[in-house]
Protein backbone atom coordinates (compact mmCIF):
# COMPACT_ATOMS: atom_id res chain seq x y z
CA UNK A 1 0.00 0.00 0.00
CA UNK A 2 2.62 2.33 1.18
CA UNK A 3 4.79 1.71 -2.94
CA UNK A 4 1.16 1.92 -4.38
CA UNK A 5 1.25 5.65 -3.24
CA UNK A 6 4.77 6.90 -3.40
CA UNK A 7 4.47 5.43 -7.40
CA UNK A 8 0.75 7.24 -7.44
CA UNK A 9 2.60 10.40 -5.25
CA UNK A 10 5.55 10.38 -8.11
CA UNK A 11 3.21 9.97 -10.88
CA UNK A 12 1.01 13.08 -10.12
CA UNK A 13 3.98 15.03 -9.25
CA UNK A 14 6.39 14.44 -12.83
CA UNK A 15 2.60 15.07 -14.83
CA UNK A 16 1.81 18.42 -13.08
CA UNK A 17 5.42 19.27 -13.22
CA UNK A 18 5.64 18.76 -16.59
CA UNK A 19 2.23 20.54 -17.00
CA UNK A 20 3.69 23.71 -15.39
CA UNK A 21 6.76 23.40 -18.00
CA UNK A 22 4.82 23.18 -20.68
CA UNK A 23 2.62 26.07 -19.60
CA UNK A 24 5.42 28.61 -18.95
CA UNK A 25 7.26 27.94 -21.79
CA UNK A 26 3.92 28.93 -24.01
CA UNK A 27 3.78 31.90 -22.33
CA UNK A 28 7.15 32.63 -22.77
CA UNK A 29 7.15 32.53 -26.54
CA UNK A 30 4.27 34.68 -26.24
CA UNK A 31 6.11 37.30 -24.11
CA UNK A 32 8.80 36.88 -26.52
CA UNK A 33 6.98 37.52 -29.37
CA UNK A 34 5.90 40.79 -27.55
CA UNK A 35 9.06 42.16 -26.20
CA UNK A 36 10.92 43.28 -29.65
CA UNK A 37 7.77 45.47 -30.58
CA UNK A 38 7.64 47.88 -28.54
CA UNK A 39 11.18 48.97 -29.17
CA UNK A 40 10.72 49.18 -32.47
CA UNK A 41 10.25 52.65 -32.77
CA UNK A 42 9.70 53.63 -36.01
CA UNK A 43 6.96 51.26 -36.26
CA UNK A 44 5.60 53.36 -32.87
CA UNK A 45 6.15 56.68 -35.28
CA UNK A 46 4.43 55.41 -38.20
CA UNK A 47 1.46 54.22 -35.87
CA UNK A 48 1.49 57.53 -33.89
CA UNK A 49 1.09 59.20 -37.58
CA UNK A 50 -1.66 57.14 -38.99
CA UNK A 51 -3.72 57.70 -36.10
CA UNK A 52 -5.96 60.33 -37.06
CA UNK A 53 -8.97 58.74 -36.33
CA UNK A 54 -8.45 58.16 -32.74
CA UNK A 55 -5.54 59.97 -31.97
CA UNK A 56 -6.08 60.80 -28.29
CA UNK A 57 -6.92 57.49 -26.94
CA UNK A 58 -4.58 55.44 -29.42
CA UNK A 59 -1.52 57.93 -28.77
CA UNK A 60 -1.33 57.43 -24.97
CA UNK A 61 -1.40 53.96 -25.25
CA UNK A 62 1.79 54.26 -27.59
CA UNK A 63 3.10 56.53 -25.18
CA UNK A 64 3.16 53.78 -22.48
CA UNK A 65 5.84 51.44 -24.68
CA UNK A 66 8.56 51.30 -22.43
CA UNK A 67 6.32 50.34 -19.73
CA UNK A 68 4.56 47.58 -21.75
CA UNK A 69 8.25 46.56 -22.88
CA UNK A 70 9.18 46.42 -18.94
CA UNK A 71 6.07 44.53 -17.83
CA UNK A 72 7.18 42.07 -20.11
CA UNK A 73 10.68 41.74 -19.55
CA UNK A 74 9.33 40.77 -15.71
CA UNK A 75 6.89 38.41 -17.40
CA UNK A 76 9.64 36.58 -19.10
CA UNK A 77 11.92 36.48 -15.64
CA UNK A 78 8.53 35.06 -13.63
CA UNK A 79 7.76 32.35 -16.49
CA UNK A 80 11.17 31.36 -17.01
CA UNK A 81 12.03 31.26 -13.53
CA UNK A 82 8.56 28.58 -13.38
CA UNK A 83 9.74 26.77 -15.93
CA UNK A 84 13.22 26.29 -14.77
CA UNK A 85 12.20 24.96 -11.35
CA UNK A 86 9.57 22.78 -13.02
CA UNK A 87 12.02 21.24 -15.54
CA UNK A 88 14.66 20.79 -12.32
CA UNK A 89 11.68 19.09 -10.30
CA UNK A 90 11.14 16.87 -13.42
CA UNK A 91 14.40 15.63 -14.46
CA UNK A 92 14.82 14.63 -10.50
CA UNK A 93 11.64 12.84 -10.68
CA UNK A 94 12.62 11.31 -14.51
CA UNK A 95 16.01 10.12 -12.17
CA UNK A 96 14.24 8.40 -9.53
CA UNK A 97 11.97 6.90 -12.49
CA UNK A 98 15.35 5.88 -13.90
CA UNK A 99 16.14 3.87 -10.57
CA UNK A 100 12.98 2.11 -9.81
CA UNK A 101 13.03 -1.68 -9.86
CA UNK A 102 9.18 -1.83 -9.84
CA UNK A 103 7.08 -2.96 -12.10
CA UNK A 104 4.53 0.21 -12.13
CA UNK A 105 3.75 2.06 -15.86
CA UNK A 106 6.71 4.71 -15.08
CA UNK A 107 9.21 2.44 -14.72
CA UNK A 108 8.65 0.45 -17.58
CA UNK A 109 8.55 3.63 -19.93
CA UNK A 110 11.35 4.49 -18.22
CA UNK A 111 13.04 1.44 -19.24
CA UNK A 112 11.78 1.23 -23.03
CA UNK A 113 15.36 2.83 -24.26
CA UNK A 114 16.61 -0.54 -23.70
CA UNK A 115 14.45 -2.35 -25.98
CA UNK A 116 15.12 0.27 -28.86
CA UNK A 117 17.50 3.31 -28.41
CA UNK A 118 14.74 5.44 -29.98
CA UNK A 119 12.06 4.75 -28.57
CA UNK A 120 12.55 6.43 -25.25
CA UNK A 121 10.13 8.91 -23.06
CA UNK A 122 12.86 9.48 -19.83
CA UNK A 123 15.34 11.61 -21.18
CA UNK A 124 17.78 9.83 -18.55
CA UNK A 125 19.38 6.43 -19.50
CA UNK A 126 21.54 5.74 -17.26
CA UNK A 127 21.69 5.30 -13.16
CA UNK A 128 24.99 7.36 -13.41
CA UNK A 129 23.27 9.97 -15.15
CA UNK A 130 22.70 13.33 -12.95
CA UNK A 131 20.13 16.25 -13.26
CA UNK A 132 23.67 18.52 -14.01
CA UNK A 133 24.39 16.31 -16.52
CA UNK A 134 21.49 16.71 -18.39
CA UNK A 135 21.95 20.54 -17.78
CA UNK A 136 25.22 21.01 -19.34
CA UNK A 137 25.75 18.42 -21.81
CA UNK A 138 22.14 18.42 -23.68
CA UNK A 139 21.10 21.06 -26.17
CA UNK A 140 18.19 22.33 -24.27
CA UNK A 141 19.95 22.31 -20.78
CA UNK A 142 22.65 24.42 -21.77
CA UNK A 143 20.77 26.83 -23.97
CA UNK A 144 18.65 26.91 -20.95
CA UNK A 145 21.35 27.79 -18.88
CA UNK A 146 22.45 30.34 -21.40
CA UNK A 147 19.26 31.90 -22.04
CA UNK A 148 19.04 32.37 -18.24
CA UNK A 149 21.66 34.10 -17.12
CA UNK A 150 21.32 36.53 -20.01
CA UNK A 151 18.00 36.94 -18.89
CA UNK A 152 19.57 37.69 -15.40
CA UNK A 153 21.59 40.29 -16.98
CA UNK A 154 19.31 41.76 -18.94
CA UNK A 155 17.10 42.61 -15.85
CA UNK A 156 19.56 43.22 -13.38
CA UNK A 157 21.21 45.76 -15.60
CA UNK A 158 17.88 47.84 -16.47
CA UNK A 159 17.31 49.05 -12.85
CA UNK A 160 17.10 52.85 -12.38
CA UNK A 161 20.08 52.86 -10.54
CA UNK A 162 22.51 51.20 -13.16
CA UNK A 163 20.71 52.86 -16.56
CA UNK A 164 21.43 56.67 -14.66
CA UNK A 165 24.70 56.25 -13.20
CA UNK A 166 26.15 53.09 -15.62
CA UNK A 167 24.36 53.59 -18.75
CA UNK A 168 27.35 52.09 -20.29
CA UNK A 169 27.14 48.97 -18.24
CA UNK A 170 22.87 48.87 -19.27
CA UNK A 171 24.00 49.55 -23.12
CA UNK A 172 26.31 46.61 -23.85
CA UNK A 173 24.44 44.39 -21.41
CA UNK A 174 21.03 44.34 -22.93
CA UNK A 175 22.36 43.29 -25.98
CA UNK A 176 22.30 40.06 -24.43
CA UNK A 177 18.53 39.98 -26.09
CA UNK A 178 20.60 38.49 -29.85
CA UNK A 179 21.81 35.64 -27.19
CA UNK A 180 18.41 34.84 -25.93
CA UNK A 181 16.95 34.65 -29.40
CA UNK A 182 19.42 32.17 -30.89
CA UNK A 183 19.19 30.12 -27.71
CA UNK A 184 14.89 30.15 -27.29
CA UNK A 185 15.02 29.00 -30.92
CA UNK A 186 17.73 26.54 -30.48
CA UNK A 187 16.24 25.11 -27.38
CA UNK A 188 13.44 22.91 -28.06
CA UNK A 189 15.39 21.48 -31.67
CA UNK A 190 17.03 18.75 -29.83
CA UNK A 191 13.65 17.53 -28.40
CA UNK A 192 14.08 16.31 -25.06
CA UNK A 193 10.41 16.43 -23.91
CA UNK A 194 8.84 13.83 -25.78
CA UNK A 195 5.32 11.84 -26.37
CA UNK A 196 3.51 9.72 -27.96
CA UNK A 197 2.98 9.95 -31.33
CA UNK A 198 -0.25 10.65 -33.27
CA UNK A 199 -0.18 7.38 -35.28
CA UNK A 200 0.59 5.61 -31.91
CA UNK A 201 -2.19 7.21 -29.76
CA UNK A 202 -4.69 5.95 -32.66
CA UNK A 203 -3.47 2.30 -32.01
CA UNK A 204 -2.42 2.17 -28.96
CA UNK A 205 -4.65 4.55 -26.24
CA UNK A 206 -2.70 5.88 -23.44
CA UNK A 207 -5.19 5.12 -20.44
CA UNK A 208 -6.84 2.16 -22.14
CA UNK A 209 -3.64 -0.22 -22.92
CA UNK A 210 -1.73 1.19 -19.38
CA UNK A 211 -2.63 -1.82 -17.47
CA UNK A 212 -1.82 -3.98 -20.95
CA UNK A 213 2.02 -2.46 -21.45
CA UNK A 214 2.57 -3.33 -17.51
CA UNK A 215 1.64 -6.54 -17.40
CA UNK A 216 2.08 -7.62 -20.76
CA UNK A 217 -0.16 -11.06 -20.86
CA UNK A 218 1.26 -13.91 -23.19
CA UNK A 219 -1.92 -14.29 -24.89
CA UNK A 220 -3.02 -11.38 -26.12
CA UNK A 221 -5.16 -10.38 -29.23
CA UNK A 222 -6.05 -6.20 -28.83
CA UNK A 223 -4.22 -3.28 -30.30
CA UNK A 224 -2.78 -2.59 -26.77
CA UNK A 225 -0.28 -5.27 -27.03
CA UNK A 226 1.60 -3.30 -29.54
CA UNK A 227 4.18 -1.08 -27.99
CA UNK A 228 3.45 2.42 -27.83
CA UNK A 229 5.86 4.83 -30.39
CA UNK A 230 7.24 7.85 -28.79
CA UNK A 231 8.95 11.20 -30.75
CA UNK A 232 9.80 14.43 -29.85
CA UNK A 233 7.51 17.30 -29.23
CA UNK A 234 8.28 20.04 -32.59
CA UNK A 235 9.42 22.89 -31.75
CA UNK A 236 7.42 25.69 -32.10
CA UNK A 237 9.55 29.04 -30.40
CA UNK A 238 10.72 30.07 -33.65
CA UNK A 239 6.91 30.54 -35.57
CA UNK A 240 6.00 32.69 -32.40
CA UNK A 241 9.82 35.20 -33.02
CA UNK A 242 10.17 34.81 -36.67
CA UNK A 243 7.91 37.81 -37.57
CA UNK A 244 9.05 40.27 -34.61
CA UNK A 245 12.49 39.47 -35.19
CA UNK A 246 12.08 39.91 -38.97
CA UNK A 247 10.16 43.17 -38.14
CA UNK A 248 13.69 44.27 -35.88
CA UNK A 249 15.77 43.72 -38.25
CA UNK A 250 14.19 46.20 -40.84
CA UNK A 251 14.15 48.37 -37.63
CA UNK A 252 18.05 48.33 -37.00
CA UNK A 253 18.52 47.95 -41.21
CA UNK A 254 16.92 51.71 -41.22
CA UNK A 255 18.40 52.97 -38.37
CA UNK A 256 21.55 51.95 -39.52
CA UNK A 257 21.11 53.48 -43.10
CA UNK A 258 19.80 56.39 -41.57
CA UNK A 259 22.72 56.80 -39.53
CA UNK A 260 25.09 56.89 -42.28
CA UNK A 261 23.86 59.95 -43.89
CA UNK A 262 25.63 62.90 -43.57
CA UNK A 263 24.97 65.21 -40.10
CA UNK A 264 26.85 68.62 -40.04
CA UNK A 265 27.08 70.88 -37.18
CA UNK A 266 26.49 74.15 -38.09
CA UNK A 267 27.05 75.76 -34.18
CA UNK A 268 28.53 74.99 -31.12
CA UNK A 269 27.22 77.27 -28.12
CA UNK A 270 28.46 76.28 -24.39
CA UNK A 271 25.14 77.61 -21.96
CA UNK A 272 26.13 78.15 -18.48
CA UNK A 273 25.34 75.43 -16.12
CA UNK A 274 27.24 72.87 -18.56
CA UNK A 275 25.16 72.68 -20.87
CA UNK A 276 26.22 71.52 -24.61
CA UNK A 277 23.81 73.10 -27.63
CA UNK A 278 24.01 71.51 -30.90
CA UNK A 279 22.81 73.36 -33.83
CA UNK A 280 23.15 70.62 -36.89
CA UNK A 281 21.59 70.25 -40.28
CA UNK A 282 20.86 66.54 -42.20
CA UNK A 283 19.22 66.40 -45.58
CA UNK A 284 16.04 65.03 -45.97
CA UNK A 285 15.39 65.36 -41.84
CA UNK A 286 11.88 66.61 -40.81
CA UNK A 287 10.74 67.00 -37.47
CA UNK A 288 7.78 67.76 -35.72
CA UNK A 289 7.49 69.64 -32.18
CA UNK A 290 8.31 67.56 -28.61
CA UNK A 291 10.32 64.31 -31.16
CA UNK A 292 13.64 63.19 -29.98
CA UNK A 293 16.51 61.96 -31.82
CA UNK A 294 19.14 59.02 -30.83
CA UNK A 295 22.85 60.58 -31.36
CA UNK A 296 25.99 59.19 -31.61
CA UNK A 297 29.46 60.41 -31.37
CA UNK A 298 32.40 57.98 -33.06
CA UNK A 299 35.39 60.15 -31.18
CA UNK A 300 33.53 59.14 -27.35
CA UNK A 301 31.95 55.82 -28.44
CA UNK A 302 31.47 54.16 -31.51
CA UNK A 303 28.33 51.80 -30.34
CA UNK A 304 26.76 54.08 -27.65
CA UNK A 305 23.08 55.83 -28.84
CA UNK A 306 21.59 58.27 -26.81
CA UNK A 307 18.53 59.68 -26.62
CA UNK A 308 17.61 63.70 -27.06
CA UNK A 309 14.67 65.61 -27.36
CA UNK A 310 14.74 68.43 -30.23
CA UNK A 311 15.06 71.76 -28.78
CA UNK A 312 14.30 73.46 -31.74
CA UNK A 313 11.25 74.16 -33.78
CA UNK A 314 10.24 72.40 -37.48
CA UNK A 315 10.04 75.95 -38.99
CA UNK A 316 13.49 76.40 -38.26
CA UNK A 317 16.52 75.53 -41.19
CA UNK A 318 18.28 73.64 -38.43
CA UNK A 319 17.83 71.25 -35.59
CA UNK A 320 19.26 71.40 -32.51
CA UNK A 321 19.62 70.23 -28.80
CA UNK A 322 21.12 70.31 -25.74
CA UNK A 323 23.23 68.55 -23.60
CA UNK A 324 23.50 68.23 -19.88
CA UNK A 325 26.69 66.81 -18.34
CA UNK A 326 24.69 63.78 -16.29
CA UNK A 327 27.22 60.51 -16.90
CA UNK A 328 30.43 59.62 -18.57
CA UNK A 329 29.43 59.82 -21.73
CA UNK A 330 27.64 63.33 -21.82
CA UNK A 331 30.62 65.05 -19.59
CA UNK A 332 33.37 62.96 -22.48
CA UNK A 333 30.97 64.29 -25.48
CA UNK A 334 31.31 67.96 -24.18
CA UNK A 335 34.46 67.88 -23.18
CA UNK A 336 35.18 66.91 -26.74
CA UNK A 337 33.64 69.69 -28.56
CA UNK A 338 35.05 72.18 -25.72
CA UNK A 339 38.34 71.04 -26.89
CA UNK A 340 37.91 71.15 -30.59
CA UNK A 341 40.46 72.90 -32.80
CA UNK A 342 40.43 73.01 -36.83
CA UNK A 343 37.71 70.01 -37.42
CA UNK A 344 34.36 69.38 -35.42
CA UNK A 345 33.62 65.93 -34.50
CA UNK A 346 31.44 63.74 -36.54
CA UNK A 347 27.78 63.12 -35.35
CA UNK A 348 25.72 60.35 -36.33
CA UNK A 349 21.94 60.84 -35.79
CA UNK A 350 18.90 58.54 -36.01
CA UNK A 351 15.28 59.68 -35.92
CA UNK A 352 13.26 61.70 -35.33
CA UNK A 353 10.74 59.67 -33.26
CA UNK A 354 7.66 60.23 -31.89
CA UNK A 355 6.61 61.29 -27.94
CA UNK A 356 3.60 62.10 -26.09
CA UNK A 357 4.67 66.36 -26.50
CA UNK A 358 3.72 66.26 -30.41
CA UNK A 359 -0.24 66.21 -29.37
CA UNK A 360 0.29 69.30 -27.43
CA UNK A 361 -1.48 71.54 -30.36
CA UNK A 362 -4.44 68.79 -30.15
CA UNK A 363 -5.37 70.68 -26.52
CA UNK A 364 -7.29 74.31 -26.48
CA UNK A 365 -5.56 74.27 -22.97
CA UNK A 366 -2.28 72.91 -22.24
CA UNK A 367 0.13 72.89 -19.06
CA UNK A 368 3.66 71.99 -19.70
CA UNK A 369 6.04 70.77 -16.79
CA UNK A 370 9.68 70.62 -16.86
CA UNK A 371 12.25 69.88 -14.49
CA UNK A 372 15.99 70.54 -15.04
CA UNK A 373 17.25 70.02 -18.39
CA UNK A 374 13.56 68.16 -18.76
CA UNK A 375 12.35 71.43 -20.21
CA UNK A 376 14.07 70.57 -23.78
CA UNK A 377 10.97 69.28 -25.65
CA UNK A 378 8.94 72.79 -24.60
CA UNK A 379 11.53 74.66 -26.01
CA UNK A 380 10.33 73.38 -29.17
CA UNK A 381 6.76 73.87 -28.64
CA UNK A 382 7.36 77.45 -27.52
CA UNK A 383 10.00 78.23 -30.11
CA UNK A 384 6.99 77.00 -33.12
CA UNK A 385 4.68 79.20 -31.33
CA UNK A 386 6.85 81.57 -31.80
CA UNK A 387 6.86 81.39 -35.26
CA UNK A 388 3.58 80.72 -35.56
CA UNK A 389 2.56 84.45 -34.10
CA UNK A 390 5.01 85.59 -36.28
CA UNK A 391 3.12 84.19 -39.60
CA UNK A 392 -0.01 84.86 -38.21
CA UNK A 393 -1.73 81.14 -37.91
CA UNK A 394 -5.10 81.31 -37.41
CA UNK A 395 -5.24 77.01 -37.47
CA UNK A 396 -3.67 76.92 -34.09
CA UNK A 397 -6.10 75.46 -31.86
CA UNK A 398 -4.36 76.14 -28.49
CA UNK A 399 -5.44 78.98 -27.01
CA UNK A 400 -3.69 79.34 -23.86
CA UNK A 401 -0.81 77.42 -22.34
CA UNK A 402 0.99 77.26 -18.59
CA UNK A 403 4.79 76.38 -18.50
CA UNK A 404 6.22 75.27 -15.28
CA UNK A 405 9.99 74.65 -15.04
CA UNK A 406 11.88 73.10 -11.56
CA UNK A 407 15.08 74.22 -10.97
CA UNK A 408 17.70 73.30 -8.19
CA UNK A 409 19.90 76.04 -8.89
CA UNK A 410 19.96 79.40 -11.09
CA UNK A 411 22.44 78.70 -13.88
CA UNK A 412 20.21 76.25 -15.05
CA UNK A 413 17.41 79.14 -16.09
CA UNK A 414 20.38 81.15 -18.18
CA UNK A 415 20.12 79.32 -21.34
CA UNK A 416 16.35 79.59 -21.90
CA UNK A 417 16.13 83.14 -20.63
CA UNK A 418 16.77 84.42 -24.13
CA UNK A 419 13.53 82.27 -25.18
CA UNK A 420 11.17 83.18 -22.63
CA UNK A 421 11.87 86.74 -23.25
CA UNK A 422 11.96 86.79 -26.27
CA UNK A 423 7.68 85.39 -26.74
CA UNK A 424 7.41 87.56 -24.03
CA UNK A 425 8.31 90.58 -26.36
CA UNK A 426 6.36 89.27 -29.20
CA UNK A 427 3.30 88.28 -27.37
CA UNK A 428 3.24 91.86 -26.22
CA UNK A 429 3.76 93.35 -29.32
CA UNK A 430 0.84 90.92 -30.93
CA UNK A 431 -1.71 91.66 -28.32
CA UNK A 432 -1.62 87.81 -27.22
CA UNK A 433 0.30 88.52 -23.47
CA UNK A 434 -2.57 86.58 -21.88
CA UNK A 435 -1.65 83.83 -24.32
CA UNK A 436 1.68 81.72 -22.48
CA UNK A 437 1.63 82.40 -18.31
CA UNK A 438 5.33 80.64 -17.21
CA UNK A 439 6.13 80.17 -13.80
CA UNK A 440 9.63 79.17 -12.68
CA UNK A 441 10.39 77.51 -9.51
CA UNK A 442 14.05 77.35 -7.54
CA UNK A 443 14.00 74.56 -5.55
CA UNK A 444 17.62 74.76 -4.05
CA UNK A 445 18.93 78.16 -3.28
CA UNK A 446 20.86 79.83 -0.15
CA UNK A 447 20.39 82.86 2.24
CA UNK A 448 21.99 85.28 -0.14
CA UNK A 449 20.08 84.73 -3.53
CA UNK A 450 16.86 84.81 -1.22
CA UNK A 451 17.37 88.13 0.20
CA UNK A 452 18.71 89.71 -2.59
CA UNK A 453 15.36 88.77 -4.71
CA UNK A 454 13.44 89.97 -1.17
CA UNK A 455 15.31 93.41 -1.70
CA UNK A 456 14.70 93.87 -5.39
CA UNK A 457 10.85 92.56 -5.48
CA UNK A 458 9.42 95.83 -6.69
CA UNK A 459 12.02 95.88 -9.42
CA UNK A 460 10.64 95.47 -12.98
CA UNK A 461 12.30 92.30 -14.04
CA UNK A 462 13.39 89.04 -11.81
CA UNK A 463 17.04 89.13 -10.28
CA UNK A 464 17.45 85.87 -10.73
CA UNK A 465 16.41 85.58 -14.06
CA UNK A 466 15.61 88.88 -15.52
CA UNK A 467 12.12 88.10 -17.00
CA UNK A 468 9.43 89.98 -15.70
CA UNK A 469 7.48 86.41 -14.18
CA UNK A 470 9.45 86.59 -10.66
CA UNK A 471 11.02 83.83 -9.63
CA UNK A 472 8.99 81.22 -7.23
CA UNK A 473 11.44 79.99 -4.44
CA UNK A 474 10.54 76.51 -3.77
CA UNK A 475 8.36 73.53 -5.30
CA UNK A 476 4.94 74.30 -6.51
CA UNK A 477 1.69 73.44 -4.59
CA UNK A 478 -0.06 71.38 -7.42
CA UNK A 479 -3.10 71.11 -5.40
CA UNK A 480 -3.58 74.63 -5.73
CA UNK A 481 -2.41 75.36 -9.53
CA UNK A 482 -4.83 72.50 -10.69
CA UNK A 483 -7.54 74.34 -8.48
CA UNK A 484 -6.74 77.50 -10.37
CA UNK A 485 -6.75 76.05 -13.81
CA UNK A 486 -9.86 74.20 -13.46
CA UNK A 487 -11.60 77.57 -12.33
CA UNK A 488 -10.22 79.57 -15.31
CA UNK A 489 -11.41 76.70 -17.88
CA UNK A 490 -14.33 75.62 -16.43
CA UNK A 491 -15.48 73.55 -19.39
CA UNK A 492 -12.14 73.28 -21.64
CA UNK A 493 -10.22 69.84 -22.34
CA UNK A 494 -6.36 70.28 -20.66
CA UNK A 495 -3.39 68.16 -21.91
CA UNK A 496 -1.04 68.13 -18.88
CA UNK A 497 2.71 67.37 -20.18
CA UNK A 498 5.76 66.24 -18.40
CA UNK A 499 9.49 65.92 -18.67
CA UNK A 500 10.72 65.11 -15.69
CA UNK A 501 11.36 62.51 -12.76
CA UNK A 502 8.78 59.77 -12.00
CA UNK A 503 8.33 61.01 -8.42
CA UNK A 504 6.60 64.00 -10.04
CA UNK A 505 5.00 62.12 -12.65
CA UNK A 506 2.95 60.26 -10.15
CA UNK A 507 1.79 63.59 -8.00
CA UNK A 508 0.66 65.02 -11.63
CA UNK A 509 -1.23 61.93 -12.50
CA UNK A 510 -2.76 61.94 -9.30
CA UNK A 511 -3.86 65.40 -9.46
CA UNK A 512 -5.18 64.78 -12.78
CA UNK A 513 -7.58 62.83 -11.92
CA UNK A 514 -8.61 64.34 -8.74
CA UNK A 515 -9.59 67.43 -10.64
CA UNK A 516 -11.07 66.31 -14.04
CA UNK A 517 -14.87 66.28 -13.65
CA UNK A 518 -17.47 63.18 -14.01
CA UNK A 519 -19.33 65.58 -16.08
CA UNK A 520 -18.12 65.86 -19.64
CA UNK A 521 -19.22 68.82 -20.54
CA UNK A 522 -16.61 69.98 -17.53
CA UNK A 523 -12.99 70.10 -17.35
CA UNK A 524 -11.42 67.11 -18.02
CA UNK A 525 -7.14 66.90 -17.48
CA UNK A 526 -5.11 64.45 -19.73
CA UNK A 527 -1.71 63.47 -18.29
CA UNK A 528 1.01 62.91 -20.67
CA UNK A 529 4.55 61.99 -20.40
CA UNK A 530 8.08 61.92 -22.16
CA UNK A 531 8.99 58.46 -22.53
CA UNK A 532 12.38 57.53 -24.54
Amino acid sequence: MGNWLVNHWFSAAVLSALAWARASAKCLNFNSMLILLPVCRNLLSFLRGSCSCCRRTLRKQLDHNLTFHKLVAYALALFTAVHTIAHLFNLERYNYSQQANDDSLHAVLSKMHLQNSNKWLNPIHSNQTTVEYVAFTTIPGLTGVIITLALILMVTSSTEFIRRNYFEVFWYTHHLFIIYFIGLVIHGVAGLVRGQTEESMKEVHPQRCAEFLVHKPKECRQECCKEPEFGSIPAESWKWVLAPIILYIFERILRIWRAQQKVVVTKVVMHPANVLELQMQKKGFRMEVGQYIFVNCPAVSLLEWHPFTLTSAPEEDFFSIHIRAAGDWTERIIDTFQQQKLETPRIEVDGPFGTASEDVFLYEVAMLVGAGIGVTPFASILKSIWYRFQQNDQTLKTKKIYFYWLCRDTGAFAWFNDLLASLEQKMAESGKADFLTYRLFLTGWDTSIANNAALNFDTVTDTVTGLRQKTIFGRPRWDTEFSALATAHPRSVVGVFLCGPEALAKVLQRSCHQHSSLDPRKVKFYFNKENF
